[in-house]
C-alpha cells in the first residue's frame, strides 16, 4: 500500500520522477551505506588498519540486492537507526569473523551523513539536466520572438510594450543564474562526514585523518576541515537552492496560467486529445502542468522551512533534529523533479499567439503608449507638465469622448510642439519596446 503523492502509482509522475525516486529509494540508501563501508574497509587495508582479507571479505559482501530488506525494517524500528542494522548484516555475511573489522571507527552518522551527499549529488545531476532543458527552450523562445511587440503587465494591468522574446529572456537569466549557483554550491555541500562518535576521530587515533583522506578521494567527495555533525549548512544550502529554482518554475506557472485566461490567450501549454478538459465544460482548456508545479513548489517551500528549522542542532550529536532532513531532504528533491518535469514538458512546447500578443496591445487604443506620448513630450513642455496633460487626456479618451490621437493632436498644448504623424508614431507599440531586443541578445550570449 502506497500513501504518498510522490509514490502514488497514480500521481507519481505527475509530482515527481522515476529517476529522483530511484535516488531516493530504500535500495539506493542502503547502496549507498555500502559503498561507504566498502570503500572504508578499502582504505583502512591499503593504510594497515585492518586486515586487507577481512576488507576483501566485506567488500565482496556490500550489494543491496543480497540484503534482507524486511529484517533491516525490523532492526531499524528496533534499534532507531539504519546503519547498525546494515552493519550487522554485512557482519553475518563475512566468513571468520573478518566482518568485525567493518565500520572500524565510524559512527551511524557518518554512514548516514555521506550517504546523503551521495545521494544529493547523484540528485543534483538530474536537477541540471532540466534546468539546462528548460533553459534550452527558453533560450529558442527568446531568439524567434525577439521582437514580438507583446503587452507588459505591472499589477496585472497593462503597463508599457515589451517583446515576448524579451520576457522569456528575463527567466532564462534566472536559471543561467541557477546554474552559476549549483556549480559553485557544490564543492560547499558535496563534502563528506567522517569524524567518530564526536567528530574528533579520536578511534582512530593519529590515522584519523588519514582514513578521512582516503575515504572521501574513494567516494569522489571533499574532505571536511572538521566534523560537521550538528553543523546542517551543508543541507541547508541545497534545499534552499531547491526553493530558488522551484521558486523560478512557479514564476512560469503563474504567467502560463494567467497568459492562458479567455480573456487574454496570449500563450498556451502544450496540448493533446483531452488534456485541460472539464468534467462540465467542455469548452475549457485548463492549465495543467502549471497547477502541478504550483502545487510542487508550494510543498518545496514548507520543507525548505523545515531543513532550516533541522540547523538548530543541540550540542556535538542532536536529538530529533536530525530526523527532519531524514523526511525534508527527499521530499524536496522529489517534488523538485516534479515541478523541473512538468516545466521542462510545458516549455518544450508552449503554443505561442503574436496575433493575439498584438490584438491585446490594441486592446487600449493606444493608452499604453501614454508613457511614450509623455516622454515624447517633455523636453518642450517638462516632464511633470506632460505627464499632467497626457493623464487628463487618457481619462477622456477613458470616458469615451474621443480617441487617443485625435485628442492629443486637437490639444492647444501639443499641437506646436508635435504634428498628428509624430503622434502616430508615438502611439505604436513596436516603436517602444525600448532595448529589448538588445536585452535578449545579452542574455543569449552568454550560453547554457
Amino acid at each position: 500500500m502506497v500513501a504518498s503523492t510522490p509514490d502514488s502509482r497514480v500521481f507519481r509522475d505527475i509530482f515527481s520522477t522515476e529517476a529522483m525516486r530511484r535516488v531516493f529509494s530504500d535500495e539506493a540508501r542502503v547502496q549507498y551505506y555500502l559503498d561507504i563501508e566498502a570503500a572504508l574497509a578499502r582504505v583502512q587495508a591499503r593504510l594497515g588498519i585492518i586486515p586487507a582479507e577481512a576488507a576483501e571479505e566485506i567488500v565482496r559482501h556490500c550489494a543491496a540486492g543480497d540484503f534482507d530488506m524486511d529484517l533491516l525494517k525490523k532492526q531499524t524500528e528496533r534499534i532507531g537507526y539504519p546503519v547498525l542494522p546494515v552493519v550487522q548484516q554485512i557482519v553475518a555475511r563475512c566468513r571468520d569473523g573478518l566482518g568485525e573489522w567493518c565500520h572500524w571507527g565510524a559512527t551511524t552518522q557518518d554512514i548516514t551523513d555521506t550517504a546523503t551527499i551521495l545521494a544529493i549529488r547523484d540528485a543534483l545531476d538530474l536537477v541540471e539536466a532540466d534546468i539546462r532543458a528548460i533553459a534550452g527552450s527558453l533560450a529558442g523562445l527568446a531568439a524567434k520572438y525577439r521582437d514580438t511587440p507583446m503587452a507588459g503587465r505591472s499589477n496585472l494591468q497593462q503597463a508599457t510594450p515589451i517583446t515576448f522574446g524579451y520576457k522569456c529572456a528575463v527567466l532564462l537569466a534566472g536559471f543561467q543564474r541557477h546554474l552559476q549557483r549549483l556549480a559553485e554550491l557544490r564543492p560547499r555541500v558535496l563534502v563528506g562526514e567522517f569524524g567518530g562518535a564526536t567528530g574528533t576521530l579520536a578511534s582512530l587515533g593519529a590515522d584519523g585523518l588519514r582514513v578521512q583522506a582516503g575515504l572521501m578521494a574513494e567516494l569522489g567527495l571533499g574532505q571536511p576541515e572538521i566534523a560537521w555533525h550538528t553543523m546542517r549548512d551543508r543541507i541547508a544550502e541545497v534545499g534552499c537552492f531547491l526553493g530558488l529554482v522551484t521558486g523560478t518554475l512557479g514564476k512560469i506557472s503563474m504567467d502560463v496560467k494567467l497568459m492562458m485566461q479567455t480573456e487574454v490567450e496570449e500563450v498556451f501549454e502544450p496540448f493533446h486529445e483531452g488534456r485541460g478538459s472539464s468534467s462540465t465544460m467542455p469548452q475549457k482548456r485548463n492549465p495543467i502542468s502549471s497547477a502541478y508545479i504550483q502545487g510542487c513548489v508550494s510543498m518545496v517551500r514548507q520543507n525548505v522551512a523545515a531543513l532550516l528549522e533541522a540547523m538548530v542542532e543541540d550540542h556535538e550529536r542532536a536529538t530529533g533534529t536530525w530526523q527532519i532532513e531524514w523526511i525534508a531532504v527527499p521530499e524536496i528533491f522529489l517534488l523538485s523533479s516534479g515541478a523541473l518535469n512538468q516545466a521542462k514538458f510545458l516549455m518544450g512546447g508552449l503554443q505561442v499567439d503574436p496575433v493575439r500578443m498584438r490584438a491585446n496591445l490594441d486592446l487600449t487604443k493606444g493608452l499604453i503608449q501614454s508613457e511614450a506620448v509623455m516622454m515624447g513630450l517633455g523636453p518642450a513642455l517638462g516632464r511633470q507638465r506632460a505627464h499632467d496633460l497626457v493623464y487628463d487626456i487618457c481619462r477622456e479618451v477613458i470616458a469615451g469622448r474621443g480617441s487617443f490621437l485625435d485628442l492629443l493632436a486637437a490639444h492647444p498644448e501639443i499641437s506646436p510642439h508635435m504634428g498628428r504623424a509624430q503622434l502616430a508614431g508615438f502611439l505604436d507599440p513596436a516603436n517602444y519596446v525600448g532595448l529589448s531586443g538588445e536585452m535578449v541578445d545579452r542574455v543569449l550570449a552568454r550560453g547554457i
